[in-house]
């Protein structure tokens, strides 16, 4: 397996950081997966794809409060005017 150079991995954290933003957070999870799928086409390799996820989902860290964002609830009762 090819390993990035620590310059090169933070170049591309900070590149895949900014395109998070760019997609906004409604696209968020979507451009995410989306991502993924056409790097999984990259790798080739289901075992090593499955491995990937399993290791991403195990060493996720809790968001910091800088980190989170919340969106107001929808109203289900629209305001008459």
């Amino acid at each position: 397996m090819n390993e990035l150079q620590p310059e090169c991995r933070d170049r591309l954290y900070a590149a895949c950081a900014r395109a998070v933003t760019e997609a906004s957070p409604e696209r968020e999870s979507l451009f995410l997966a989306r991502l993924a799928l056409l790097l999984f086409e990259q790798v080739g390799d289901e075992d090593r794809c499955r491995k990937a996820i399993a290791d991403a989902l195990q060493g996720l860290p809790v968001p910091s409060l800088s980190a989170v964002h919340t969106i107001a609830p929808l109203s289900t009762h629209p305001e008459e005017h």
